[in-house]
């Protein structure tokens, strides 16, 4: 008896995770997975510091994906509160059926809850909601002068908009007119890119917003004041910058992954971690082996898969494969650009921002929009899950920044970026100084792939990496696309299902993330 094929998996993240446990529930193929950090889970790792969980960059676990919706919940299933009946869901006075998950009660840490999103920009020092709309509440905020510049700009677009979006700033101005564009959406934007809006491609927004604009944030408003909500709480007719309710690991989304990897183990996956991929070697149009080095001790060994599939960023894989790529390629994959991410957890006795209707603070996330400030975003970790926090009766707070690898920013010292973080939220009134207990920092390389620089280029190098028969490019950084997690688990999947019916052709995948309720109806997905 032959032994089974190989599928070398470079990177534990999202797709990599959902890749190995795909090909063990599908098919014969052995997942080889390898991670160069001694993390679980990527951009969507859990970090544990004494106790309190930070949540890398936010996680809401929604998908329009039946196919997804269900793998999560088989993976953690959702814990029923005192009360609640299998099939029905009591929340918020309201009852919504649950059609295809399985629900548990009890104590577990292996479960889902159901989650309330909202998340509100901070700008001019009062809150807005996001996403914007115009309701009263704002256009009173906003003044009568600026509502009306902003109505009428608006209007203006929907007479004569843009016909050929040439980048990102024109994607804005054609959904919310210029004048809201300017107020609400430049800064923040150039805040998280660091380049102008001109420099960033309109592909950005059709993948990130979608068909978000001013008019569906009225509609989404009216059906909120005079229409019940669907009955189904995994809201496919929702726009994804829209949805209200969300699933969360208890213990954070690391945790999910968590999960995954003692189930790939248990099921004779290998899932190996602090091992990089520093070469791979190309015969004709295949793969035949991959160098992996031990990054704790430099100590380096071959594989020879019958499949590869990266999740590593486009430049690194580029490099591993070495001169064997032309030139041309090589040039572009270098220049690709990255953000860097760094989160300043601060743990508090409480916020300086006054309580809302005898409640604290509901808010996933605050949008930062001040320019007198570097932070772009806060996560109250207590709203994602309360068992985020050991502490109940404290505040755990996540300050984001955005950067380049050579920004001083990246390499200011994590006591220092703590001192930033406080100062800047005492500046905004968020928090008082006085009030910090302790903090920690997380730093996130190539947290987001990029749409400028060299990128106009990048179908040259989608082209050739896809020629390598065995080489399936899935996920964020291996596509160098800005997936959410459940586009990186589809890719992930595809692929997967790809190798099982022997198709090379890799066009399904890059058609993930382009709406088409992800293409889950054309039996690949």
């Amino acid at each position: 008896m032959s032994s089974p094929s190989t599928a070398l998996i470079i990177g534990a993240g999202p797709a990599g995770l959902t890749a190995a446990f795909e090909f063990l529930q599908q098919t014969q193929v052995h997942p080889y997975v390898v991670e160069a950090t001694d993390r679980i889970g990527g951009i969507s790792a859990t970090i544990n510091y004494k106790g309190n969980r930070m949540d890398i960059g936010g996680h809401r676990f929604f998908s329009k994906s039946d196919r997804v919706m269900e793998w999560w919940l088989s993976i953690l299933p959702l814990q029923l509160e005192a009360g609640q009946t299998l099939g029905n869901l009591a929340y918020q006075g309201k009852n919504r059926s649950i059609p295809t998950a399985t629900a548990v009660t009890g104590n577990s840490d292996d479960v889902m809850l159901l989650r309330q999103r909202k998340s509100r920009i901070f700008f001019r020092r009062k809150f807005f909601a996001y996403p914007l709309s115009f309701t009263v509440g704002t256009l009173s905020q906003l003044g009568l002068g600026w509502s009306v510049k902003a109505v009428l700009s608006y209007l203006k677009q929907v007479v004569k908009p843009i016909k050929q979006e040439k980048n990102l700033e024109e994607f804005f101005i054609n959904r919310f007119g210029e004048h809201l564009y300017r107020t609400f959406f430049k800064a923040y934007t150039e805040k998280v890119w660091g380049v102008p809006c001109q420099q960033i491609s309109a592909e950005w927004g059709a993948q990130r917003i979608k068909a978000l604009s001013i008019t569906q944030a009225i509609k989404h408003f009216l059906r909120q004041q005079f229409f019940s909500p669907s009955a189904d709480f995994r809201q496919k007719n929702v726009e994804t910058s829209l949805i209200e309710q969300f699933l969360y690991p208890k213990l954070g989304p690391g945790h999910l992954w968590e999960v995954v990897t003692k189930k790939i183990r248990t099921q004779g996956g290998e899932v190996h971690l602090q091992q990089k991929v520093v070469q791979l070697e190309l015969k004709g149009n295949k793969i035949v082996s991959a160098t992996i080095e031990h990054t704790a001790t430099g100590a380096t060994y071959l594989v020879q898969p019958e499949y590869v599939i990266s999740t590593m960023p486009i430049r690194e894989l580029v490099r591993a494969l070495g001169e064997v790529v032309p030139p041309e390629v090589r040039e572009i994959a270098e220049h690709l650009p990255y953000r860097n991410f760094i989160s300043v957890g601060l743990l508090l006795h409480k916020l300086a921002i006054p309580a809302e209707d005898n409640e604290s603070i509901q808010d996933n996330w605050i949008y930062i929009q001040e320019p007198d400030v570097l932070a772009g975003r806060l996560q109250l970790f207590n709203n994602w899950s309360p068992y985020l926090v050991s502490d109940p009766d404290k505040v755990w707070l996540g300050v984001e920044y955005f950067c380049q690898e050579d920004d001083e920013l990246w390499h200011m010292p994590e006591a220092d970026l703590q001192q930033l973080a406080t100062q800047e939220l005492q500046k905004l009134g968020i928090i008082s100084a006085d009030q910090v207990i302790d903090g920690t920092v997380v730093k996130m390389p190539k947290a987001y792939p990029a749409y400028f620089g060299s990128y106009v280029q990048f179908p040259k190098v989608q082209a050739y990496l896809d020629g390598i028969e065995n080489l399936f490019l899935v996920g964020r950084n291996g596509m160098h696309k800005y997936n959410n997690q459940d586009h990186s688990m589809l890719t992930a999947m595809l692929a997967v299902e790809n190798i099982a019916q022997g198709r090379t052709d890799k066009s399904n995948l890059w058609e993930v993330n382009t709406e088409q309720e992800y293409h889950e109806h054309s039996k690949t997905a």
